[in-house]
């Protein structure tokens, strides 16, 4: 069965540029964002690493380790970090998976089961399904599970927004409406009813529909 939202995050253990790691903890209390790529020396996924490199801070002022992958060895990766820091001003400041042997691939179903062999031999185009990104949270379970074709870069800045959503609905029972940043004004979620919200939203809320309660964003 394809992973969903709400399924536990395959747990595995590999080589990656930080040393061996067993994911789930690896994750340990904190929430992760799990990228994948689908060789390393692509111009697409360069920028990608380079911009999530400058960003790292932001995702470590929210709590969420980094982790990366491709099917290339780890000794690539590195030959690679240093294209990347020449080309996008920052190199890799995250651990990257050397998923030599499709394990990880093949648990995230992004790689067909039956993918075998070297993969040095393998192009991108072999790999394009190799374009995802998973945000999982402390309780292991996949909170987003997001896919990219080959020539359109990942927007950061929208997963940062998205995690900003997640950890605010996590916290409080609140839905966050289309286009929503941080300080603005939320949804009650429909799990609450109205008696519920009076000793919750002892100010009220705005209402244009009944099934529609809008609120500051809680603390």
């Amino acid at each position: 069965m394809a992973l969903q939202i709400g399924s536990t995050a395959p747990d595995f253990e590999a080589d990656t540029t930080e040393g061996k790691i067993k994911f789930h903890d690896w994750i340990g209390d904190s929430w992760a964002l799990l990228f994948s790529h689908p060789k390393d020396f692509t111009p697409v996924c360069t920028t990608e690493l380079g911009a999530l490199a400058r960003l790292k801070p932001e995702f470590d002022k929210r709590g969420v380790k980094l982790m990366g992958l491709s099917v290339d060895p780890v000794d690539k990766h590195a030959q690679w970090s240093e294209d990347i820091r020449e080309t996008q001003g920052a190199a890799p400041n995250y651990p990257m998976i050397g998923d030599t042997d499709y394990n990880v691939s093949k648990l995230y179903d992004m790689l067909p089961a039956a993918v075998s062999g070297d993969p040095a031999k393998r192009t991108a185009a072999d790999n394009l399904t190799v374009r995802n990104v998973f945000i999982i949270g402390p309780d292991k379970k996949i909170k987003l599970i997001l896919v990219y074709p080959m020539t359109t870069g990942r927007n950061f800045q929208e997963i940062l927004r998205v995690i900003d959503s997640l950890q605010l609905t996590a916290k409080h029972r609140v839905a966050t409406p289309a286009d929503w940043k941080q300080g603005e004004d939320v949804i009650i979620a429909g799990s609450v009813s109205d008696d519920e919200a009076k000793t919750i939203y002892p100010d009220g809320w705005k209402a244009p529909k009944p099934y529609l309660r809008v609120v500051p964003q809680p603390k």
